[in-house]
């Protein structure tokens, strides 16, 4: 089998003082970190709808890539795509990939013929795997490309799109399972509404839970051990979508009582269109026991639509990396780079230096998060500014011990409270100090 990417060696890690733009700055996969490898902390992952299908089209206008990985027919161009992708992963040293079942294989004309294609490409997915030593991260159907699901999939007001699309999870869920995938993703893209003049919100919820609950008990039931994940995501395409930031799933999750299956699939471009930062969402998913996998990318923020960049952003990646260290680190999740190529880097070492942009952003990320853990004076600030619920008045009302009258008769004798400065720039600065050196 030809090289798909014949100029382009195994990308090596060279050093922070390298000009070298095929090789690695801050990422060495084998250099041990707080008791762990960096390729165990990050668990990188290669999306293959971004970089072995997207082409570089927009609204306004067709792609600038090439991807038919030199067939015109259809099957024989996802065969040349999967031998592309093991390729790309090899040398850069990626471990893991996530994919959507129309990523790796052609939709048919039914049900029936799109399993068959999955079934062919999986089985060289499998040989593929065992010859490079790679993994699935998770795997996911793809409920919103179809016009099938212009209403919704799990939401659809019709219950033979419902059907259709538990047939997808269903058939996806065995491609996981058969790939050795330890993580399943819900993207709600089309789980939502456009006015509430034609929509029965209530049976909509319902539905959705009643799809993930069926996911649950069918992938547990072909032998799937790992965590169910729904990745939260605001207003596109959906004007409402149901899914919208962590809180709005953790909640939806825990009303519906499928709190002890799932988890949350943070990503940082979701998180600032929803109207918070990245670390927001991750610490309230680390904070309530959802936290699990995350999407690496990041937005432009003079833009409103989910841009999906390769992450460069320094600041990001460290309170990113400090949040994946305070929850000890992934269990099924990894670093998905749900990312793709600007439209304009159009050749293909741009995809290369691209990835390597975004491992080397996370790995100077890890490396500061940790020297910031390590440095102390973030955990003891917080620790102090909480001490008054260790001890006194605040210890017994977190213990249950009083009520309103007596926390008002407390308050009646205490007279005014200062209140202590939550020295923000202070803190900043910390932060800059470390990423400084």
């Amino acid at each position: 089998m030809a090289e798909f990417y014949p100029g382009v060696s195994k990308i090596k890690y060279e050093g922070s003082k390298s000009k070298n733009p095929l090789a690695y700055k801050y990422y060495n996969a084998d250099e041990v970190i707080a008791g762990k490898k960096m390729s165990e902390h990050m668990k990188f992952a290669m999306s293959y709808w971004h970089t072995m299908v997207a082409e570089g089209s927009d609204m306004f206008g067709v792609g600038t890539l090439k991807k038919d990985y030199g067939s015109s027919d259809p099957m024989e161009s996802a065969r040349n795509k999967a031998y592309a992708a093991f390729e790309l992963m090899d040398k850069l040293g990626i471990e893991y990939y996530c994919f959507h079942d129309r990523d790796i294989a052609p939709e048919g004309a039914s049900l029936a013929e799109s399993n068959a294609r999955l079934d062919e490409i999986s089985d060289l997915l499998l040989e593929l795997n065992k010859k490079y030593d790679k993994k699935v991260l998770w795997g996911t159907a793809n409920l919103f490309s179809n016009p099938r699901f212009a209403h919704g999939a799990g939401t659809a007001p019709n219950a033979d799109v419902f059907a259709f699309a538990a047939g997808q999870i269903k058939k996806a869920l065995d491609l996981t399972v058969k790939l050795g995938g330890t993580g399943y993703v819900f993207w709600g893209g089309r789980e939502g509404y456009e006015t509430l003049l034609n929509t029965n919100m209530g049976l909509e919820l319902d539905n959705l839970a009643r799809l993930m609950h069926l996911a649950v008990d069918y992938g547990r039931s072909i032998g799937f051990k790992g965590d169910f994940f729904v990745e939260p995501k605001p207003k596109e395409p959906t004007k409402h979508q149901y899914d919208f930031d962590s809180a709005t799933v953790i909640g939806f999750l825990r009303h519906y009582g499928l709190d002890k299956d799932f988890k949350l699939n943070i990503e940082a471009n979701h998180a600032t269109l929803a109207g918070h930062t990245f670390a927001h969402e991750l610490r309230l998913a680390r904070d309530t026991g959802f936290f699990g996998s995350i999407d690496a990318n990041q937005g432009d923020m003079l833009l409103g639509w989910d841009t999906d960049q390769f992450p460069t952003n320094i600041y990001d990646a460290v309170y990113c990396m400090y949040e994946v260290l305070k929850a000890g680190g992934f269990t099924n999740g990894g670093l998905n780079f749900d990312a793709k190529a600007r439209r304009a880097s159009n050749t293909r070492e741009d995809i290369f230096m691209s990835y390597i942009a975004g491992m080397d952003t996370f790995a100077l990320g890890l490396r500061i998060a940790q020297k910031l853990i390590e440095d102390g004076r973030l955990d003891t600030f917080v620790e102090e500014r909480y001490a008054s619920w260790t001890k006194g008045i605040g210890k017994d009302i977190v213990d249950g011990k009083l009520d309103m009258k007596a926390l008002s008769d407390y308050a009646v004798k205490m007279g005014d409270v200062e209140v202590d400065s939550g020295r923000q720039e202070y803190l900043e600065s910390i932060v800059n100090s470390v990423i400084a050196g």
